[in-house]
């Protein structure tokens, strides 16, 4: 056993001011030192609220390729599926605002959402949003031996079979969509529910259902393939890179417009530094002759630089809600 003499312990004693001094020093120093650790020092997160391989996902790993070189650092997708997008966004709004959880988000998972399920966060309130990444039409598409040959033929089919065919939803957005087009055409069909567009794709082209509405990034590559057939597109002008495909307007459908567009957002309370970075890294990679290229490809629309702010962003959304809020409940659109 040590021991000391009084005279030791009365020396020890006397130096804990200025230890405890020394301690606190170093302490403030490392404190201080990881305040002004640069942002981003390790990978961050990029949270995808649906299944790998359909088009939200597709978008965000064209733009995250991109933007590891605007940001020095990994940006690692991370699927989260299941209840239209909730959970994904869920666990965006539960994350640390620390730059390092960013989440992809679109029409469906932040404004459809809204009006059709009792969430555990608020929409407008609990993110702040970084930018508007692209916008993107639907097609509406069948398999390839759907008896009809265009969207006119294709709605008279429908009302003289009711709820013969069936199609796929890989998310709210299709799924509203879907309604949408039953009440505006009249007819009547089933639905098949995915955890994604990728599967819907998958039993469309091996003919186990028989119609989609689904976003043109992720049809169109089947539509050229010849392995779906695509009747309208659901927008007022053709898409630059599949001129071929006729609008609703021209299909026989006027005024049947949906656009499925995406955005980043990150938990509010993010740092305004913090966002910054990430908005410039982003609107970097949108203005990449090769990002761009690939999304045209797609089918994306990127919008210009002055609506791809936060700002932009915030206000795009809350005219978004605005807008498609009452559309939906007035179509008693339910929870499934």
């Amino acid at each position: 056993m040590l021991c000391r003499s009084p005279a030791a312990e009365d020396a020890l004693v006397g130096r804990l001011p200025g230890l405890l001094a020394v301690a606190l020093a170093a302490g403030l120093q490392w404190m201080g030192q990881a305040a002004a650790e640069p942002y981003p020092a390790r990978p961050i997160t990029l949270v995808v609220p649906f299944a790998a391989g359909g088009p939200t996902d597709v978008l965000a790993r064209v733009v995250a390729e991109r933007m590891r070189a605007a940001l020095g650092q990994p940006v690692v997708i991370e699927n989260v599926t299941g209840a239209q997008g909730t959970i994904a966004v869920g666990r965006l709004a539960r994350a640390a605002p620390d730059g390092y959880t960013v989440g992809i988000g679109n029409w469906s998972t932040f404004v459809l959402n809204g009006a059709v399920y009792a969430l555990p966060f608020d929409l407008t309130r609990d993110f702040a949003p970084v930018v508007l990444l692209a916008n993107n039409p639907e097609l509406i598409v069948t398999r390839m031996d759907f008896p009809a040959q265009d969207l006119a033929g294709m709605i008279a089919w429908l009302k003289a079979n009711p709820d013969k065919a069936t199609a796929g939803t890989g998310g709210g957005g299709s799924h509203v969509a879907g309604l949408l087009f039953q009440r505006t055409t009249g007819t009547k069909f089933q639905f098949a529910f995915y955890r994604g567009a990728a599967p819907v794709l998958q039993d469309l082209i091996a003919g186990q259902i028989d119609l989609f509405l689904d976003q043109a990034s992720s049809s169109l590559p089947h539509v050229r393939a010849g392995r779906i057939r695509a009747h309208a597109v659901t927008a007022a002008a053709r898409l630059t890179s599949a001129p071929e495909i006729p609008t609703v307007d021209e299909a026989g459908l006027p005024g049947f417009y949906i656009s499925i567009w995406h955005g980043f957002w990150v938990p509010y309370g993010t740092p305004k530094d913090v966002i910054v970075r990430l908005n410039a890294a982003a609107m970097e990679a949108l203005a990449d002759p090769n990002v761009r290229r690939r999304l045209s490809d797609l089918g994306q629309e990127i919008p210009p630089p002055d609506q791809q702010t936060p700002e932009a962003l915030g206000a795009y959304h809350r005219a978004e809600i605005e807008k498609w809020w009452p559309i939906i409940k007035a179509a008693n659109i339910k929870a499934e």
